[in-house]
């Protein structure tokens, strides 16, 4: 049922973005060409670019903590009390690690465009979030404007309520958010024709298909001989030592590897599918900017999270917020990623940002000590300020002084 009403709406209107009652689809309606190579989940990731991306995304934040903050007022406290920090840090579920929960939901947002969650309640609060993969769960639009999720497993078809699933989704119509594998099956095709060419290229030994031709006509017998003693010429791994006679000649007809650029096709695949991903290149290994990685891993890695992993977060944030929160304490908790030790300068640096905090009177040395993990310090307390500063209307109270004392 879930595979026929897929197919039904990947052949459907071309007409973009709709919001009318019935199955939501974020895969593309309509195809521009047809892929080079059949593009699913499972071959997608056999591009090594897609896959070092959705690792470096989906591992990247599910190592990142998650901060729970009393508000009170405009101060926010740090606090863990709240139930939902052990669930998001600890153990969501009783089948899986947080790190482990936050790979498979993430991992299924930058595919399909959607992640989902079942939420276990006991009473009023939630106990467990337990992922439904994307690819087994569909999204319908009722005409009275509810939203229900279906979930097909082998054994059986659950239906949730919205107010059950924690649905986070990219960009799309509102309602579901677009897929990147369905958008990107034209760069993936490439990536995985072009990867199936190489593999046929060395299974046949570099050896290019060719044609034999002759100055003489040949009966069936004669050609089926000559085809079967000649057949290791095209096909066979052993480099020997053919010989051609009878004023035979031979003539390659497939194009090389050189011919196609086979080597700029995958390099040019390599960053169209970072771009599908919202990462940038270096960061899964394109060799073409190990130097940039090198002298400016920093400032990569700080505008990887600006522009890549910022937004993501951002929806997860608001989500935990708007979803897993009671309305009582959506007013009174605030949850935030911790990306402190991803954008963590280097020691020398840190140093001296503590330096200029601490004489300007900002942080505590004991506050700078608790950065580093270290323990506090007797004194270290109170905030200092430079004794050379001083006001400045009290420098010209003392020169306005001497003058008055002819000094």
């Amino acid at each position: 049922m879930a595979i026929l009403k897929n197919l039904l709406s990947f052949f459907g209107s071309s007409q973009g973005l709709s919001q009318n009652p019935g199955l939501q689809s974020g895969i593309r309606r309509s195809e521009p060409s047809v892929p080079a190579a059949p593009v699913n989940f499972d071959t997608a990731l056999s591009v090594s670019a897609w896959w070092a991306g959705c690792r470096l995304l989906a591992e990247t934040v599910a190592c990142l903590p998650i901060n729970f903050y009393r508000i009170d007022g405009q101060r926010k406290t740090p606090d863990n009390t709240h139930p939902l920090w052990y669930l998001l840090n600890v153990k969501p579920n009783r089948y899986q690690t947080k790190v482990e929960f936050w790979e498979t939901y993430m991992l299924n947002l930058v595919t399909s465009g959607n992640a989902y969650a079942a939420k276990e309640r006991l009473g009023n609060r939630i106990v467990s979030l337990l992922p439904l993969l994307s690819a087994q769960t569909e999204t319908e639009l009722l005409t009275d404007g509810d939203i229900i999720h279906k979930h097909y497993s082998a054994s059986e078809t659950r239906v949730y309520a919205s107010d059950s699933v924690w649905h986070t989704k990219i960009f799309g119509n509102g309602i579901i958010g677009l897929s990147p594998l369905s958008h990107a099956a034209n760069s993936l095709g490439i990536a995985i024709a072009a990867e199936n060419r190489i593999g046929s290229v060395y299974r046949n030994g570099g050896k290019p298909t060719g044609i034999l031709s002759m100055d003489k006509v040949l009966n069936k017998e004669q050609r089926a001989r000559i085809r079967e003693s000649m057949a290791e010429l095209a096909t066979s791994n052993d480099d020997n030592l053919f010989v051609l006679e009878a004023g035979m000649k031979y003539q390659a007809i497939s194009m090389t590897p050189e011919d196609i650029e086979l080597l700029e096709s995958r390099r040019f695949q390599l960053e169209d599918v970072a771009r599908f991903l919202g990462v940038p290149s270096v960061l899964i290994n394109d060799t073409a900017g190990s130097t940039t990685w090198g002298s400016g891993v920093q400032q990569i890695i700080s505008g990887f999270y600006k522009l890549n992993l910022r937004p993501y977060l951002e929806r997860f944030e608001s989500g935990i917020k708007a979803h897993l929160l009671s309305t009582e304490d959506q007013r009174k908790w605030s949850v935030e990623f911790d990306f402190d030790a991803l954008l963590r300068m280097d020691q020398s640096s840190r140093f001296d940002g503590y330096g200029k905090g601490i004489n300007a009177g900002v942080i505590t040395p004991n506050e700078a000590r608790a950065m580093e993990g270290w323990q506090p310090q007797e004194g270290g307390d109170d905030l200092l300020v430079n004794g050379t500063m001083v006001p400045l209307k009290t420098v010209k109270g003392k020169i306005q002084t001497g003058v008055n004392n002819g000094q």
